[in-house]
């Protein structure tokens, strides 16, 4: 079952996680919030919404491909990781997309 985490970074910035089937992380929020309850909702709205999000495809700096979620002109989600083709960001992008709102865990950790 995927899972999202809700809680704090290394810098004890408020953030969310989504992580698959397998236990890796397949997403994240691609920001920090202002505490927990801000991330629980931005989680909720990824979910909600990610069978109708924008996925964006592109190459970071370091030519390593990656995806991101967007709602309107807001990015909702970012990649869990960089991919070394096109293709299996494009692949990866779509799992988020299908299995996201079907994930548990909007609580806090």
């Amino acid at each position: 079952m995927w899972r999202f985490r809700i809680n704090y970074d290394r810098a004890e910035a408020a953030t969310w996680w989504l992580y698959a089937d397998n236990k890796q992380m397949v997403a994240w929020a691609g920001e920090t919030y202002a505490s927990l309850s801000n991330a629980r909702r931005a989680a909720s709205a990824f979910k909600a919404g990610a069978r109708t999000a924008r996925y964006d495809i592109y190459q970071d700096q370091a030519g390593s491909w990656r995806w991101r979620a967007w709602r309107g002109s807001d990015k909702v989600a970012a990649s869990g990781e960089s991919f070394s083709s096109r293709f299996a960001a494009e692949r990866a992008a779509a799992n988020v997309r299908d299995n996201a709102g079907g994930s548990v865990g909007l609580e806090a950790a």
